[in-house]
């Protein structure tokens, strides 16, 4: 059994006729027909049930389909690690990623670059926020850092990967958890929830920002240590929650409600960042897959 073989068998197999796997090939149908005829000989058994009106697999055609088909990408892969390899796209890329919102982009990413860059390896580091990640980057210890920051050292670039804005989460009780929209001011009576306010944390900062724009003080009743035990918080009618419509998207909790803010006016984009003096083939094979998912958004 050999990998032209294979190919003849699936082309025929989806096709059910051999004129137009023929095509499909580029070959004519003869040789085609031999092809076959040789694989049912080697294997010992018929493959396809076939007459001048019909072609349909067997059981034993049906149960080679299926390993026929990993060979096939095996080989695809192997072929696309070589090509990697010859392009010096081979090595280990390492990515510290913060918060909820993060999870569905580093999952795709991580899928891309196995399927489009087998030569490169990525470790993956969660950390509860985005200012530990950056200072990973700055200090060497992770190649691209995905997070929201409002300050960017000199020695770094930054691009925004994914388009974000700013929700509340509020109790399925809630009296705006029927709202389309609301304005902040509408919340001045209720108690918030907050992640802890340390240097560099995102949505302290605006949960603070938008409090005195609306012209009050934000009641902060219960800070939690991350956003899943936050919007536990909610879920318990503890109070509401200030959060991103990136987090919205990933969460099923019934008695949880995410309300768009009529304005969302402060940045809080997700964005990859890197060293601006790191070149390597590696890290620019995996931050073009990065970019390429921006368009998805």
């Amino acid at each position: 059994m050999d990998v032209q073989q294979l190919r003849s068998f699936l082309a025929v197999a989806e096709e059910l006729h051999f004129g137009r796997a023929a095509e499909r090939l580029h070959i004519a149908q003869p040789p085609l027909s031999r092809t076959i005829k040789q694989l049912e000989r080697e294997l010992g058994i018929r493959l396809f049930d076939r007459n001048t009106r019909s072609v349909n697999l067997t059981a034993g055609g049906q149960a080679l389909v299926g390993p026929a088909k990993d060979v096939i990408e095996a080989l695809r892969r192997a072929d696309a690690a070589v090509r990697s390899a010859g392009d010096g796209e081979v090595g280990l890329v390492r990515i510290a990623f913060a918060g909820v919102s993060t999870h569905d982009l580093v999952a795709r990413l991580a899928r891309a670059v196995r399927a489009q860059r087998p030569g490169i390896r990525l470790e993956l580091s969660s950390q509860n926020f985005a200012q530990p990640a950056m200072k990973k980057l700055v200090q060497g210890e992770t190649d691209i850092a995905l997070g929201r920051w409002d300050v960017i050292p000199a020695e770094v670039v930054a691009r925004v990967v994914m388009p974000d804005a700013l929700v509340v989460a509020v109790p399925d009780t809630h009296p705006l958890a029927g709202a389309r929209r609301l304005e902040f001011g509408q919340l001045a009576d209720d108690g918030f929830v907050s992640l802890p306010p340390h240097e560099g944390a995102v949505l302290p900062d605006r949960l603070r920002r938008l409090a005195h724009q609306a012209g009050f003080i934000a009641d902060v009743v219960q800070i939690a240590p991350d956003t899943q035990t936050a919007l536990a918080l909610v879920s318990a009618q503890v109070g509401c929650h200030l959060t991103l419509a990136s987090v919205a998207r990933n969460v099923n909790d019934p008695h949880v409600v995410f309300v768009p803010l009529d304005t969302s006016p402060h940045d809080v984009d997700l964005r990859a960042a890197w060293r601006r003096d790191d070149h390597g083939p590696a890290l620019e094979a995996v931050l073009n897959e990065l970019l390429a998912l921006d368009a998805e958004y």
